[in-house]
């Protein structure tokens, strides 16, 4: 195990980079938030709630952006992990339940209580979502609309991301774009002493080229598993 404090580049886009940096700082390293995407929520969307029973989230950044465009809070809400479920109770929804895991483990617990939601399941998503929950749900069964109602974008690359390539030990990220955004980062600021700490293994496939120092995954997808990861040597 390293004994030394890390100095962990928390790569994830806002309001979710602050919140990793606590628990990071918490752990006793050092975090470097610098992130390399950022969320658009999306304002010209029409909500159709019509013969919907039940909405689903696969990020708290679908529930802020979803919130923002419908004042209604009386429905079930399905959510993928703890911050999810958080997040819907931050902005008014009583009736939350998650699950652990991912897309899969969603569209699974949604699927065994079907018979509780009276209408379709609306999945308000990413522009370009990591996982396809509507598809999952389709294989249940489980009629399902999706509706986008934010975008995720690359960050300029601005001082805070170069002193980040700079300095940092280890580089988390959270998501395929994530990965992606940091390949194209490190293609023109090489930086092969990096680690990288994905928070599966899926999420790392955009690096697969990118020389590194080393590349982990978390066991299973949840924040708590891959901070686990930055003590890890290659």
């Amino acid at each position: 195990m390293t004994q030394r404090p890390q100095k962990v580049w928390i790569t994830r886009a806002q309001p979710g980079a602050d919140a990793t940096a606590a628990r990071v700082a918490s752990l006793g390293h050092v975090p470097l938030v610098a992130p390399l995407l950022r969320v658009e929520a999306l304002r010209d969307v029409a909500v159709d709630l019509d013969g919907v029973g039940a909405l689903a989230f696969t990020s708290a950044n679908g529930v802020r952006a979803f919130a923002d465009l419908s004042p209604v809070r009386d429905l079930a809400v399905y959510a993928v992990g703890q911050a999810t479920a958080k997040a819907a109770r931050e902005v008014g929804f009583r009736r939350v339940l998650s699950t652990d895991g991912d897309v899969a483990a969603l569209a699974q617990g949604i699927a065994a209580r079907r018979t509780e939601i009276r209408g379709a399941v609306l999945h308000p998503s990413a522009e370009e979502p990591a996982g396809d929950l509507a598809g999952a749900l389709a294989e249940w069964n489980v009629p399902v609309r999706r509706l986008v109602v934010y975008a995720t974008r690359p960050s300029p690359v601005d001082e805070a991301i170069a002193a980040a390539v700079a300095q940092a030990d280890v580089a988390l990220v959270h998501s395929p774009r994530g990965a992606q955004a940091l390949a194209e980062v490190l293609a023109q600021h090489p930086s092969p002493s990096l680690r990288v700490a994905g928070l599966s293994r899926a999420v790392l496939e955009p690096l697969a080229e990118t020389p590194l120092g080393a590349k982990v995954f978390a066991p299973l997808p949840l924040e708590a598993a891959l901070l686990n990861l930055i003590e890890r040597e290659p």
